[in-house]
């Protein structure tokens, strides 16, 4: 395993929406906010996550603390402007300040603009999208009165081109999440407040792990197959590699940037799922 540590990152207070990730017995695997959240605990960063499932959260948290690191989590919808304000109450509660705000809740769901049903189309901006201003809408101020913090908002290939995949609610919101984190760092960067968003490509993360156990091979090796330039798949590693530098000093003079983090996937004629 290979990733960078930042010294400044120590005793930073970093809340991580969606912490949460899927138990594979037998595999080590780990989740995107799961290995973001590891890798600022690493650099000795105080962790405050939240999901919807408390016990996913709870998996994470146990997996940091053997490691050494400092990590308590809670239950939260982060689609409910109540659930996010109770979050970022507890840490203030408990820290008295939030230096760091990762947001990287986000769900697909196949359908292109014909087919799909309204409440999926609005359940996706909902997860996708909301979800980020909320957290945004709560812990902004926070920032401001302190006079620093870094948002780091997860978003996706999938934001910034079509890749073969039928999926036009999820790529909508996720542009939109790039866009909105480029209007927003002007605003506040006045104020000593960097955000910067992040786009994965295709990541060996969990999920992708359960299809080859769950009877969707199928889909499994088509994922595995992609012509990817680098050769091979991400992992969640790669993305919390990146989440750690724009979170540290080492980025202190970037904001308003979407990183793209996909192996040359998007930059590629063939890159389609």
């Amino acid at each position: 395993m290979s990733f960078a540590t930042y010294p400044d990152l120590k005793d930073k207070v970093a809340l991580v929406m969606g912490v949460g990730q899927t138990r594979i017995p037998g595999s080590d695997t780990w989740g995107n906010g799961a290995a973001m959240a590891r890798l600022l605990a690493y650099s000795g960063a105080k962790i405050v996550g939240c999901d919807l499932s408390l016990p996913a959260a709870e998996y994470t948290a146990s997996r940091i603390r053997e490691e050494g690191g400092v990590c308590d989590v809670m239950q939260a919808d982060v689609t409910s402007s109540s659930d996010v304000q109770k979050v970022a109450d507890a840490v203030v509660a408990q820290y008295g300040r939030i230096d760091i705000l990762i947001n990287n809740v986000g769900a697909t769901a196949t359908g292109d603009p014909a087919t799909m049903p309204e409440e999926l189309w609005e359940k996706q901006l909902q997860i996708n999208l909301t979800s980020v201003y909320l957290a945004c809408h709560v812990v902004l101020p926070i920032m401001e009165k302190q006079g620093s913090g870094v948002v780091i908002n997860n978003a996706s290939i999938a934001g910034l081109r079509y890749i073969g995949k039928p999926q036009v609610a999820y790529s909508s919101a996720k542009a939109a999440v790039i866009h909105f984190t480029k209007v927003t760092a002007v605003m506040y960067a006045p104020k000593g407040v960097r955000l910067n968003s992040i786009a994965p490509g295709l990541m060996y993360t969990p999920l992708v792990e359960s299809l080859k156990t769950s009877g969707q091979e199928e889909a499994y090796n088509k994922i595995m197959q992609q012509p990817i330039p680098l050769g091979r798949m991400g992992d969640a590693i790669d993305v919390a590699n990146a989440t750690a530098f724009l979170a540290s000093d080492a980025a202190k003079y970037i904001t308003g940037h979407n990183l793209v983090i996909d192996g040359g996937f998007t930059s590629s004629a063939v890159s389609v799922l």
